[in-house]
């Protein structure tokens, strides 16, 4: 007996029993679906049609299916609906995060759409997926084009259970296709460093940016764990005494816009955090004393680089004001930054005192800061050079090393014109290839070197998993303690082995570190 099934669309679809037993769908001598707008047509029509199916097993001859005479009318013959019609549809009825709708938009227009847009559903055939496929492996990473192609299963995925198609040609087949050179799909592992190169990059980073933020976030990230958009979104009211709480991130657009939304896959956590790493934190919000900013109106830990937007490019606060202000010379205000050993007490805290009052960034961007890190920026300006040592390519310059002056150890970046022709000296490479999200690798790196309980890794991260064994496996507070103390043993080897390459530091927050130590 057959019957209707209503499509997301709101029309109906006659469904029946071929002879053989399979469930098959009305369609016209075409092969397209017949939609009936009405649940009456479409069971008499499969009912038909069933009849018909046994009749051609007795082998009767069989007609068509006849449209329904009705007061009402069937939409049987309509124009073929193109790919680009449909994944528009698609992308409408979508109510996802915004990140996710981005990726689909993203996906769909640069990807999808140039091959299939104006290609009807039912001429998209497997061997056009698998050559565009192809196709597209000579020009992207292969782990791109498998994201893309999700994509694309996707949408088909939902024209064939909509009826628009018969099958998804976008499926893979399990068990067919080549097995050798499969490897050659494979992404390249993760780039790691270990806890001496975080600290030795945190302090270039920090070098780079002419403050202290990024030395401390870099640590963060680094022994926390956390995503980059979990880092940006840090809110100074989940910083506590023993642990950092994650409840938002700051999600950036390809607009520019900064979203405040959930950690990823609603990954809500608390990170326990080892003594040394709250102090670090505790002391850099006293310092900076956040003001909640003006796009989300709440108060975040850490500033972006660079100046704000609308924000003045040139002028701002100037080595000359600071020495005007504490009635010294821009030599003695230059010593201070560079070589504060070689100042007096006093005078040190004078300097020290006037460029906290003018906000004097040396290196930085002086004046309005922009609220929050781009992730690019952070990524190619800041982040990229103090692993590598060298600025990226960016037209009409070519990558070149970071330049710098010799001195105080490691290097202070020689900054303004002809810097290149003033450097006395470069970074040698930490860890090339590492990028920001490779510090949270090396958090779970460091947690395989302290055998932490897989349960424990798990929460830190934001991971799940879904075995019984991990439904039957608990944490302990003796875990959480031996972990926080393995934590605090490998941030001190660090400390101690940057403390015999150099006694001091141009980084505030390291240099004090280094003093206390010593």
């Amino acid at each position: 007996m057959g019957y209707a099934e209503k499509a997301k669309r709101g029309y109906y679809r006659g469904r029946y029993r071929t002879a053989s037993g399979e469930l098959a769908t009305v369609q016209d001598a075409n092969g397209r679906t017949i939609r009936y707008r009405t649940k009456r047509e479409a069971v008499k029509a499969a009912n038909d049609m069933e009849t018909r199916a046994r009749e051609q097993d007795a082998a009767v001859p069989v007609s068509p299916p006849r449209q329904v005479a009705t007061g009402t009318p069937t939409v049987a013959e309509e124009p073929r609906l193109t790919f680009g019609e449909y994944a528009s549809q698609w992308y409408g009825e979508q109510d996802l995060a915004p990140s996710t709708m981005q990726n689909y938009k993203r996906h769909i227009e640069e990807h999808l759409l140039p091959e299939f847009g104006n290609k009807a559903l039912d001429d998209i055939s497997r061997p056009n997926v698998d050559a565009w496929a192809r196709k597209e492996r000579t020009l992207y990473a292969a782990s791109s084009v498998k994201t893309w192609r999700g994509t694309l299963h996707l949408v088909l995925a939902d024209a064939t259970e909509e009826g628009f198609i018969g099958s998804n040609p976008a499926a893979r087949r399990r068990g067919r296709g080549r097995r050798a050179g499969r490897s050659q799909d494979r992404t390249p592992e993760k780039v790691t460093t270990d806890a001496l190169g975080m600290l030795l990059i945190a302090e270039r980073a920090s070098l780079l940016s002419g403050r202290d933020d990024e030395f401390v976030a870099v640590i963060t990230k680094g022994y926390t764990g956390k995503r980059w958009g979990e880092i940006v979104g840090l809110e100074t009211e989940y910083c506590r005494p023993e642990n950092v709480r994650v409840e938002w991130q700051l999600y950036e657009l390809d607009t520019g816009e900064l979203v405040r939304c959930p950690p990823k896959d609603d990954s809500y956590r608390t990170i326990d955090s080892p003594p040394f790493l709250s102090s670090l934190v505790r002391d850099h919000i006293i310092r900076t004393d956040p003001k909640p900013c003006e796009c989300h109106g709440r108060t975040y830990v850490f500033r972006g680089y660079g100046a704000a937007k609308g924000a003045p490019r040139s002028g701002g606060v100037k080595l000359a004001d600071v020495a005007h202000r504490a009635e010294v010379s821009t030599g003695t205000v230059s010593n201070v930054l560079n070589r504060p050993g070689a100042v007096k007490g006093e005078t040190r805290l004078r300097v020290e005192a006037a460029i906290a009052e003018l906000g004097y960034m040396q290196g930085g961007v002086s004046g309005e800061h922009a609220a929050h890190w781009r992730r690019s920026g952070f990524a190619t300006w800041l982040f990229q050079p103090a692993a590598t040592g060298w600025y990226p390519k960016k037209a009409p310059r070519e990558a070149h090393p970071v330049p710098l002056l010799a001195a105080p150890w490691p290097g202070v970046p020689a900054r303004g014109r002809n810097a290149a022709d003033r450097a006395e000296a470069c970074w040698v490479p930490i860890a090339r290839g590492l990028t920001p999200h490779g510090l949270r690798h090396t958090h779970k790196k460091i947690m395989r070197y302290l055998r932490t309980p897989p349960k424990l890794m798990d929460e830190r991260l934001g991971h799940l998993d879904g075995s019984v064994q991990a439904r039957y496996d608990h944490i302990s507070p003796e875990m959480r303690q031996d972990l926080m103390q393995g934590l605090t043993a490998v941030w001190e080897a660090a400390l101690a082995a940057r403390l015999a390459m150099c006694p001091t530091s141009p980084v505030r927050a390291l240099d004090a570190l280094l003093q206390a130590r010593r």
